[in-house]
């Protein structure tokens, strides 16, 4: 008997956990249940996802650096990288803020609601508010700043602390490379190893993904609030997710173009990785998936992919890009305010920057959302209009954020000759 494609096996955990969900909470003790016996299952698969998160990223990334021999390959392959994720966050930003100019869904908000929404999440968006302000705080090079670990176990010890474990992995590779190759021959052989082992959890982990989806989408219904407050932002998430479709298109056509390769091959092969972020809500926990789509389904060369990968994971958001453009307009248009064109490219310049420094973690761009909003003069407790959607559009935006991962690394791969 022939077995169902991974991606079948999680759409199907997907609809039968909401269908679950749906039969449930019409009894009175159905949220509980799923609460307290569905949910930790789901907590469960997501903590499983991030504990080799880090593992992956040292061993992957040490890996793909130490295999190129020659620094000035590394060189080429991260100007090629980062710009790329640099000008398609821009365009992402942009098609954001000409959708929501044309559609203007801040407009279909009435007073009545707008008064309803800032009251029923005031708290939350006071916490994502202080957050923002400890952070506005900081230097103007604090980011770099905290990019450089000061003890590489306390940064491992923290997912959140992502782009230091880059930055460790990156400079052990090109200290590996300036060795003479005898001495680093052993730790090499170790690496190799232990990255063999990471991707073997991969796949035992990727069993119970069905399981893990079922369990995260039955708590997502459950928990959801209700169909009015739906009802009245249905226009803003028409909005994000037409500009996220559209993000999409934009990455199958520049494959075609630099990659020669075509959009059904693409979406197929890295389909799984997709579903899990839509699951999860993670570009961190989806990180083993994506890499493992890309080199065995996409034809990516592992020094490519274990390179690319986790600095995109970081730093590529243009999912999360183009929704914190379109809902900073958005909470704009809902509380009577024109933007400038002026106030407008400083958006695309701020949510650029804010989503290069996202963390790759559920919710993180609503801290970065507050940072945008201060930028364009926007009122900071606005936010509150938005939360009571923000949880099933992330899921939206993480998928775009892992499809352009998946994305670039293959045109980059091509641009090096290391595509299959």
């Amino acid at each position: 008997m022939r077995k169902l494609a991974l991606h079948w096996q999680i759409l199907l955990g997907m609809l039968f956990g909401v269908v679950f969900a749906l039969i449930l909470v019409q009894f009175d003790w159905g949220k509980s249940f799923i609460s307290n016996w569905i949910k930790p299952f789901g907590n469960i698969f997501i903590n499983v996802l991030k504990l080799i998160a880090v593992p992956l990223i040292l061993a992957s990334l040490i890996k793909g650096i130490s295999d190129l021999k020659d620094i000035s390959k590394l060189s080429k392959m991260g100007g090629r990288t980062i710009g790329i994720y640099l000008c398609t966050t821009v365009l992402a930003v942009s098609i954001g803020l000409g959708i929501v100019n044309i559609v203007k869904p801040g407009s279909f908000i009435t007073a009545e609601t707008r008064n309803e929404l800032l009251n029923s999440y005031a708290n939350e968006a006071n916490s994502k508010i202080e957050d923002a302000a400890k952070q506005s705080q900081t230097g103007p090079l604090q980011a770099l700043e905290d990019i450089v670990p000061s003890n590489i176990f306390a940064a491992a010890s923290d997912n959140g602390n992502m782009l230091q474990v880059i930055f460790f992995a990156i400079f052990f590779g090109i200290a590996m490379i300036l060795i003479p190759e005898e001495k680093s021959k052993p730790v090499k052989a170790f690496f190799d190893g232990f990255n063999d082992v990471i991707l073997k959890m991969i796949d035992l982990i990727m069993l119970a993904a069905p399981i893990g989806v079922f369990a995260l989408l039955a708590a997502l219904v459950a928990e959801a609030p209700s169909v009015d407050l739906f009802k009245a932002l249905a226009m803003y998430s028409v909005t994000v997710l037409v500009g996220l479709a559209l993000v999409i298109v934009v990455y199958l056509i520049l494959l075609k173009i630099f990659a020669q390769k075509n959009p059904s091959y693409f979406l197929k092969g890295i389909a799984p990785a997709q579903l899990l972020a839509f699951s999860t809500s993670s570009s961190a926990a989806t990180l083993p998936v994506t890499m493992e789509r890309t080199v065995e389904n996409l034809g990516v060369d592992d020094e490519v992919a274990s390179f690319v990968l986790p600095i995109g994971a970081t730093i590529n958001m243009d999912g999360t890009s183009l929704y914190q453009a379109v809902a900073a307009v958005f909470i704009a248009q809902a509380f009577g305010m024109g933007l400038s064109l002026e106030a407008q490219l400083g958006i695309i310049a701020t949510a650029t920057l804010a989503s290069i420094g996202s963390a790759a973690v559920p919710g993180a761009g609503m801290v970065m959302l507050v940072i945008v909003l201060a930028q364009a003069g926007i009122p900071e407790a606005g936010l509150a209009l938005i939360f009571a959607i923000d949880r099933p559009l992330d899921m939206c935006r993480t998928s775009v954020n892992v499809t352009g991962d998946a994305a670039v690394s293959v045109i980059v791969a091509k641009s090096v000759n290391k595509l299959t």
